[in-house]
């Protein structure tokens, strides 16, 4: 009742007048308390709360003199600002220290240039942040046809994404990254490999994006390329209430044949009905497997017969948002909130080729396989955020944030080609995967804030929990072969006497991750050098725990008769069709030929995790004079952590105990307001994953290869120095050029062993050190300098790095190390028409997908050059918006391949082999928005 009180308020006011809201902040990025925000020439004013947010009503068509004022900084004046009626306009302010010699600041602040002038406040911020670190802006978010926080991150100076969700950071494995929400840490997302999977985040619910690339002591030491800090939309200012409906396809989808299994009734939701549970009544697994193979064969025909595929009407891509805010009084203290839903769903058809070549003498000769693949998935995105804040005080304010995602995939994968690992001949082959995967998200905190004026210190405290869910039910895989050498034979389903992952199986598992985190924060002001200084403490105390719970089931023949052992020969089950072979009458005795049911058994299969992490720190943040900022502490962090089984007599069983010092320091040299200098050192740590410790063996479909971990790896030690000149000649520009150098001790790496058949595998393994450098430069430039070109701003980032993993006959880069990295955008905007447009491109050097051996050489990532377009056009007084987004135009073929002939590059018709090749496609879709209040 209050939300909805609140809103119909916020419709009588807006209708009559229009907001003028914002954030203050320092040179420190603090929020400025108690800043006066006065009306010039008029009467009315407010001043900023806690958090530095101010809100005042102005009468529209009228355009008015904004002054902002606090004690100790210089004064700044916005003249022109002008509110729209029935709108919200956001101007964001940044106010420097008095005696800074600055020159008269004073803003021309229309709706347009008020959004420059929160644009120029997010320059700022980057500007006076403590360390090394990019920002992107909800701002920057909306204006590119990104969909989620993925997408967004390959915007950033320095980095790219991998899969179109891992975020590589200067080049560097994903693995070495670090993700926060709402400044907590996050766990990996994937059971296979130590990442955060950034795409479960919907854009529009993000509010900004720091990407901290020198580490402080105040955040986690467990990263060395990149600390992504993801903040979801806070408090609203004034109340809101929109919604956005759109549509789209993808030119590799569209109009092509698109094949479907039959699915769950929620399919559409990204959560199992129940349809693809075990059967009804099926026992746990430690009793399954003291069943007889006759009792288990029961169970194995009781599997509904979900292998059939069926080719359907496809429909278009699905997008709907509606957020809604508010902000009032109740009982009388200031209560703001927000809540959003989003929901996407996405029909792609991808094409790929993937194929094993043998290798010798630096030559293929050969293939195990070649296979051309189509998978076909109905992917849904779709969350729900729910913030609440009330403020009791001018110095107190606690916050109730929450979030829950659910992230699925739906798919059906269509195989083609020829193999040659199951027989010694050629064989033509069919077959395919049928799977579905629902990760669930949800994230719950709560926080305080508490400012104690007389003591001039600043508390904050949270608490957090954090669920990971990711459920895989009922994934099938079939394969047929027919002998190519026999004209006319047929194609047998490569089902035999022996277990497999490989064909006729049938997989389960549940991946639970549990996370308890709770901590807080003291600043403490003191004067000295006739400056603010500042002394912060910290602590923190995060609980991991994981179970991770798969049970793989194989079909198998009962009575090979007269088969070989493959199951090749004169069974006439092997010769039926995928949508017969597996019907129930097919399972159990029947004249000797029949199929089998049983679970392939082993601890590899199963494993429970913990970690418990305690971390203490002390950072001082010093202005020795008006021009020289040091950040500079220590962070204690020890780490507990416990893989594979509670029973040091388990061989899965692996326990590591570690304290860590890790220092940094942080120096700014300010040679002019619009200038900076900054020289950074620290030490970090980027440990092993839980996967990556654990024996778990997962058969990849995709790679056809299963992939293992190690128990015995180390954690990874690294030195991190950077050196960085930073330009900022008038608002809304920006020109930086700095160099890093990182030394990894022990860097942990996935590496590819080739074998025949089923023992293809990737493993990880330490090796004993690698080191790089290298070269950032990052440029935004408005081009109002040439007339005709007043309303375009351009904006690039390029990185150069050059990373050496070296030892015994050791001489390349890292895994995942790319030795460039380009982002340019280009944006055009005519504002009284309501128009703006922006062009984007982003491509990164080649680089190592996995490693190789003494036999097998590593395989590469060739470059790929991405484009993206988006206009959009304001409708209905502005208060309305359509957008055209098309991504990934060029849809340049994605190639990994063998460099045979050390060329640094693929050559179509040259040595390369070919590994494995993708094609995208191109994204379309139109979105239409409307601002009801």
């Amino acid at each position: 009742m209050l939300v909805i009180t609140s809103l119909l308020l916020t419709c009588v006011v807006l209708a009559q007048t229009g907001k003028i809201t914002g954030k203050v902040l320092n040179s420190k990025n603090e929020a400025l308390q108690g800043v006066s925000v006065k009306l010039i020439g008029e009467p009315g004013g407010t001043t900023t709360d806690l958090e530095g947010r101010f809100t005042i009503n102005l009468q529209p068509a009228k355009k008015f003199e904004l002054g902002f004022s606090a004690v100790g900084y210089e004064t700044k004046t916005i003249n022109e600002v002008e509110a729209v009626a029935g709108q919200v306009t956001e101007l964001n302010v940044t106010l420097e220290v008095a005696g800074s010699k600055l020159e008269t600041v004073t803003v021309t602040a229309t709706k347009t240039s008020a959004r420059r002038e929160t644009v120029n406040s997010l320059i700022q911020f980057q500007k006076n942040t403590n360390t090394v670190a990019a920002v992107v802006s909800a701002e920057a978010i909306r204006r590119s046809p990104d969909r989620n926080t993925g997408e967004v991150l390959k915007r950033v100076p320095g980095t790219s994404i991998q899969d179109g969700k891992y975020i590589i950071v200067r080049g560097l494995s994903d693995r070495y990254n670090m993700a926060m929400l709402n400044g907590i840490p996050l766990s990996s997302t994937e059971p296979d490999r130590k990442n955060f999977a950034f795409d479960i985040f919907p854009a529009p619910m993000i509010d900004n994006i720091i990407i901290n690339k020198a580490f402080v002591p105040e955040y986690p030491g467990e990263w060395a390329g990149g600390l992504i800090q993801v903040n979801t939309k806070d408090i609203p200012s004034a109340g809101f209430l929109g919604i956005q409906v759109g549509t789209g396809f993808n030119s590799q989808t569209i109009g092509k044949d698109f094949f479907t299994y039959k699915g769950g009734e929620y399919d559409w939701a990204g959560i199992d009905d129940g349809s693809r549970d075990l059967p009804t009544g099926f026992p746990r697994k430690s009793l399954f497997n003291k069943l007889s193979n006759e009792e288990k064969t029961v169970f194995g025909k009781n599997f509904q017969n979900r292998w059939p595929v069926m080719e359907g009407g496809l429909p278009l891509n699905t997008q709907f948002q509606i957020n809604g805010g508010f902000n009032t009084r109740f009982l009388s203290k200031k209560v703001g909130g927000i809540l959003s839903v989003t929901y996407n769903k996405s029909n792609r058809r991808l094409e790929f080729r993937n194929r094993f070549p043998n290798i010798n003498l630096d030559r293929e000769e050969g293939l195990n396989f070649d296979y051309y693949n189509n998978r076909y998935s109905q992917d849904v995105l779709w969350g729900a955020l729910a913030n609440v804040a009330i403020q009791l005080n001018s110095n107190n304010k606690i916050s109730f944030k929450n979030l829950f995602n659910v992230n699925a995939s739906d798919y059906t994968t269509l195989r083609t080609g020829i193999d040659n690992e199951v027989n010694s001949n050629t064989d033509n082959i069919r077959a395919r995967e049928l799977g579905f995967k629902s990760n669930l998200f949800f994230n719950t905190q709560v926080s305080g804030e508490h400012n104690l004026p007389s003591l001039q210190t600043k508390f904050s405290w949270y608490g957090n929990f954090n669920i990971l869910d990711q459920y895989v039910p009922n994934q099938r895989r079939l394969q047929y072969n027919q002998n190519s050498t026999i004209p006319n034979s047929s194609f047998v389903a490569q089902i035999g006497n022996t277990l497999s992952q490989r064909s006729g199986s049938i997989f389960y598992s549940m991946l639970s991750d549990y996370i308890y985190t709770a901590g807080g924060d003291l600043t403490k002001t003191l004067n000295f050098f006739n400056n603010n200084q500042t002394v912060k403490v910290g602590y923190l105390l995060q609980v991991k725990d994981r179970l991770f719970d798969s049970k793989p089931f194989s079909i198998t023949l009962n009575d090979i008769g007269n088969n070989d052992a493959n199951g090749n020969g004169h069974n006439d089950l092997l010769e039926l069709d995928e949508d017969r072979i597996f019907s129930p009458e097919n399972f159990g005795s029947n004249l000797g030929k029949s199929f089998d049911f049983n679970g392939i058994v082993g601890d590899q299969y199963r494993y429970l995790a913990n970690t418990i992490l305690n971390a203490a720190y002390v950072q001082f943040d010093n202005l020795l004079t008006d021009k020289l900022r040091i950040v500079w502490g220590v962070r204690f962090e020890s780490f507990d952590q416990l893989v594979g089984s509670v029973k040091q007599s388990d061989n899965r069983f692996v326990n590591t105990k570690k304290e860590d010092f890790l220092p940094a320091i942080n120096l700014t040299y300010k040679f002019t307001p619009k200038t900076n200098l900054r020289l950074t050192g620290s030490q970090t740590v980027v440990r092993p994953e839980f996967r990556e410790l654990s024996n778990f063996a997962f058969y990849d479909f995709e790679l056809g290869a299963t992939i293992l971990g190690s128990k015995s790896l180390q954690r990874t030690k690294v030195s991190n120095f950077d050196l960085r000149y930073e330009l900022y000649p008038r608002a809304g520009e920006l020109f930086t050029l700095g160099v890093f150098y990182k030394y990894f001790k022990q860097p942990i790496e996935l590496y590819y062993n080739n074998g025949a058949g089923n023992s293809s595998q990737f493993n990880y393994a330490n090796v004993d050190n690698a080191q790089g450098y290298g070269v950032e430069f990052e440029m935004r430039k408005k081009l109002d300098f040439v007339d005709v070109l007043r309303n375009f701003t351009f904006q690039t980032n390029l990185s150069y790095i050059h990373n050496r993993v070296k030892g015994e006959n050791l001489d390349r880069p890292m895994q995942g190390q790319s030795p460039y990295l380009i982002n340019s955008a280009l944006q055009y905007d005519v504002e009284r028409y309501g128009i703006s447009t922006t062009l984007l491109f982003n491509q990164i050097g080649r680089r190592i997908l996995y490693v190789g051996n003494d036999i097998v050489p590593a395989v590469w990532e060739a470059p790929r050059p991405l484009l993206d377009f988006q206009i959009a056009k304001k409708l209905i007084a502005k208060k309305a918006e359509i957008k055209l987004n098309i991504s990934d135009i060029f849809n340049r073929r994605a190639r990994f391949y063998y460099d045979l002939d050390d060329s640094g590059k693929y050559e179509t018709g040259k040595r390369d082999a070919l590994f494995i090749d993708r094609l995208y496609g191109t994204n379309f879709s139109v979105t239409f928005g409307y601002n009801i209040l």
